[in-house]
């Protein structure tokens, strides 16, 4: 007997038709189906309302036509999948950033996310979830993840396999995230959990011989997006750079910067160039709203009212010597072992037990830096981030006017002095009280 779908099937036939005209020149793009007609069919996706054929047909039509990389179609897209993800109290989870949020330069305090598309086919060990770790040490932050899907250990997979005690990734919900950030400064949003439509179409994407738009849309669907202050991007192809910060920007992220080594890679390069496309804030002279950060009106959210800053984008590259360290080619940091590996590395990492000039240590420390100088931590004047702290900020400017090596100098210490090691710890005693555990 055939399964009955849980919900009737809607027919997007006019939309496919639309866009296999677009393809064949028989209409012009004015007539183009638009990036909010994308958004609706992908929708129905989530909603499980769309039969396998026609999930096929837009995820080929819409690679095909590179619709599926467009700054409008990433962002509305992006928009959509937020909204048909499990919803988090948000007024809730944003008084709590502003209790525990530590202020300092010009950040506020919120959290923040550094995350990549993957893709890139170099396999590296898992830098950006561990650089996310050790910049909860000073930052609030929001690791969106899942399991592997072009390489042989995903974020999920790296935090599963840490020993002797691993957080309950599965148990960190919409409905206990307020909680746990209550009790630690690190969260991981594991993608299954907070985007459950996402398995309507899982099957369509392994059939598929090609990446889809949903292996670009992770790092746009933060289900926090709200509360997100500052983020670090990864692109794996240097074209998809500029569209990236254009669908950051049109989702009204106003801190934020994305990345792409020259070896196409999705992360700083520890090897040489990165390109990097930078959201940079400026004072709107129009916003009449408040402008004391203890006014209760005043927030860390990037998409409520009237924006107190307006946005440009700026272009430079990153080279490891602005970091103040040495290059390391890729091979000696991939390709990425199995989790277990990795998991083992990670904690070598945290208890401080690699040498000084380490390529994994270093390319974690250059990750983890850009999230900081991004937040605006490092735009601070004087430091007291305890014990071990020497106070001495380094003031040097690099490319973008940053200072990139007070960044390492702060990622140092968070290893160094072990409060990177106690963020993970935390979070991992939250995710076990969330179980009951």
């Amino acid at each position: 007997m055939a399964t009955q779908q849980e919900n009737p099937t809607v027919s997007i036939s006019p939309l496919l038709s639309k866009l296999v005209r677009q393809s064949t020149g028989e209409i012009k793009s004015h007539d183009w189906a638009t990036a909010d007609d994308i958004a609706a069919a992908i929708t129905l996706i989530f909603t499980n309302e769309l039969d396998a054929d026609h999930r096929s047909s837009l995820l080929t039509i819409l690679h095909a036509l590179k619709r599926d990389r467009e700054t409008l179609v990433l962002a509305k897209c992006g928009q959509a999948m937020r909204k048909a993800a499990a919803q988090v109290d948000q007024k809730a989870l944003r008084r709590i950033i502003r209790s525990r949020g530590r202020k300092e330069g010009s950040y506020r305090g919120g959290c923040c996310d550094l995350v990549g598309t993957g893709g890139d086919g170099w396999s590296t060990f898992n830098v950006s979830t561990t650089a996310s770790i050790v910049a909860s040490s000073l930052l609030l932050v929001s690791k969106h993840g899942n399991r592997a899907s072009s390489s042989t250990s995903g974020s999920a997979d790296l935090l599963q396999a840490i020993r002797p005690r691993a957080p309950v990734i599965e148990a960190v919900t919409a409905e206990v995230l307020p909680s746990v950030y209550e009790k630690s400064n690190y969260a991981f949003l594991f993608a299954p959990i907070f985007h459950p439509g996402m398995r309507h179409v899982a099957a369509t994407r392994k059939r598929l011989p090609f990446r889809t738009i949903f292996n670009l849309l992770g790092p746009l669907a933060n289900p926090i997006e709200g509360n997100i202050e500052a983020r670090v991007v990864g692109v794996s192809q240097l074209e998809l750079g500029l569209t990236f910060a254009e669908a950051l920007k049109e989702n009204k992220a106003r801190k934020g910067m994305v990345v792409c080594g020259e070896e196409q890679l999705d992360e700083i390069s520890c090897a040489g160039r990165t390109h990097c496309w930078k959201l940079v804030e400026r004072p709107n002279p129009a916003f009449r709203g408040p402008r004391d950060e203890e006014d209760e009106d005043f927030t860390t959210s990037d998409e409520e009212g009237e924006p107190r800053t307006i946005v440009d984008i700026e272009n430079f590259t990153l080279e490891p010597s602005d970091f103040g360290l040495q290059p390391h080619p890729l091979s000696e940091v991939s390709p990425g072992k199995l989790p277990k590996e990795n998991a083992e590395k990670l904690m070598q990492l945290l208890r401080n037990q690699l040498p000084r000039d380490a390529p994994v240590l270093d390319f974690v420390l250059l990750n983890t830096a850009a999230l900081f100088v991004i937040a605006g931590i490092c735009d601070s004047g004087t430091s007291d981030m305890g014990h071990g702290d020497d106070g001495k900020v380094i003031q040097e400017t690099g490319p973008g006017g940053l200072r990139w090596k007070e960044g390492v100098r702060r990622a140092r210490w968070a290893i160094e002095s072990g409060q990177a090691l106690a963020s993970l710890e935390r979070y991992i005693e939250a995710s076990h009280t969330a179980t009951g555990q």
